[in-house]
């Protein structure tokens, strides 16, 4: 049995004058005491004048015994408490981030905000060529082909030289005619082959061909080598999109995210020019931001369990996935009010980081794509514990607190008289949390009646 408490405080006793209010009217984070807390502080206080004057505990009895009682009566009970904040969040998926489009030219078609593109999509055209998304965390910063040696760009059965000019090959290019007319072989370029293309090196070429490859394309090796083979394959992916056959990637031609996107946005018009960041996109998961204070962030260790109450009424568990590394000045209106000097900037606002919370089953949020949500997480547990409802906490007129016991099953006294109706044993209280506390001492036990005084 779990019992969940949102209050500010891990561990309280009756003798305190009430619970600290924060000044805080606008910050994110918000503690709330319960109504139970509340209405059983003021039982107490009316109780210490009956008890103080029936002289219960206090040795002024003939017997020991008060009037009998006609309180509602519970038992003790064991279980787990937990106190738990609060602080908002927004569900949603999470920053958006511009794509680095390199492509030149005039914008002739974009996505739909919303849309999913995967590996192999088309992002958006740029004179009506297909810019393509793929999987990977390097950007696409050269173009890439392999290339003749001696400076000319090999595609294939052509070649293009330097001065842009190109040709099918023929054996004579790898020939030189002699002063008598017959033919020796021309010297191959310094370190390169002759009549051979120089293949391109790089990590960059790994990732664009592990890309080749997962989109179905073989006949090629997935390694750091763009090879004549990469550019075959190359040329097929270029047939399928309806592209001019070169066999070779532009530096424009396709885009890098790290998995499938969702369209966030667009920051360009058809016809406009592309620019840098024409085009934004978020992750297609579901996720829940939260701006916690910076000097409270202790809960946001990566991996802890959060509960999240969704706009639609249930909850759902979510585990912090990341805790942002930059502070940032609170916008929330009258945030910090009353704390200046404690975690916050020079106007007295508090500063705060962003949390990122998501969820290992995306079909438990529902429909809902975004909205704002409560994150509940936990300061202080105890498990194992006797509890009973707060209202049915005594003060003794020695000092402390006690319960009444309702029936003569349940022990004996401290001074070893048989226990009964209307006897008070004295117990020391822990933790308060959802209109219970935390009970312990000699004597209590599990499932005793105690009596909640009216």
């Amino acid at each position: 049995m779990d019992v969940t408490k949102n209050a500010g405080t891990q561990e309280h006793s009756m003798e305190e004058d009430g619970p600290e209010v924060h000044g805080d009217a606008g910050r994110a984070e918000r503690r709330r005491r319960g109504a139970l807390l509340v209405t059983g502080g003021v039982l107490l206080v009316a109780v210490v004048s009956t008890v103080g004057a029936l002289g219960i505990g206090g040795g002024g009895g003939d017997d020991g015994k008060a009037p009998g009682r006609t309180g509602q009566v519970v038992r003790v009970t064991r279980a787990t408490m937990t106190d738990q904040t609060e602080i908002d969040g927004q569900l949603g998926h999470g920053p958006e981030v511009p794509f680095p489009v390199k492509a030149d030219g005039t914008v002739t078609r974009l996505p739909a905000t919303g849309s999913v593109v995967r590996r192999g999509g088309t992002v958006l055209r740029v004179n009506d060529r297909p810019v393509v998304l793929l999987y990977g965390s390097l950007p696409m910063y050269r173009e890439l082909g392999v290339t003749q040696a001696g400076g000319t760009e090999a595609t294939g059965n052509t070649q293009t030289g330097a001065d842009g000019t190109s040709g099918a090959r023929t054996r004579d290019d790898d020939t030189a005619k002699g002063g008598d007319g017959s033919t020796t072989p021309s010297p191959p370029p310094a370190g390169a082959s002759a009549g051979r293309a120089t293949p391109l090196h790089g990590m960059d070429v790994k990732q664009f061909e592990a890309n080749l490859s997962a989109l179905g394309y073989s006949g090629f090796t997935v390694d750091e080598s763009y090879t004549e083979l990469t550019a075959n394959a190359v040329k097929r992916w270029q047939k399928d999109l309806g592209l001019p056959q070169t066999g070779r990637v532009g530096i424009g031609d396709v885009v890098y995210a790290p998995g499938p996107v969702r369209i966030a946005g667009t920051g360009v018009r058809l016809g406009d020019a592309a620019s840098a960041g024409p085009v934004s996109y978020t992750s297609t998961h579901r996720m829940v931001t939260v701006n916690a204070r910076a000097d409270e962030t202790g809960w946001a260790q990566r991996g802890s369990r959060v509960t999240v109450d969704l706009p639609d009424g249930h909850s759902v568990q979510g585990t912090v996935a990341s805790l942002g590394s930059d502070a940032a000045a609170s916008d929330g209106g009258d945030a910090g009010a009353g704390d200046k000097g404690t975690g916050g900037g020079s106007d007295g606002k508090a500063a705060t980081v962003a949390v990122v919370i998501t969820f290992d089953d995306q079909t438990s949020l529902g429909r809902l794509q975004s909205g704002p949500v409560t994150v509940r997480y936990t300061v202080k547990q105890r498990k194992n514990v006797l509890t009973v409802p707060v209202a049915a906490l005594t003060a003794l007129a020695e000092g402390g607190y006690g319960l009444e016991l309702a029936d003569p099953e349940n022990g004996t006294r401290d001074d070893g008289s048989e226990g009964g109706p209307g006897r008070f044993v004295a117990v020391k209280t822990g933790l308060f949390a959802d209109g219970k506390v935390e009970v312990s001492g000699p004597g209590l036990r599990e499932g005793m009646k105690v009596r909640i005084p009216e």
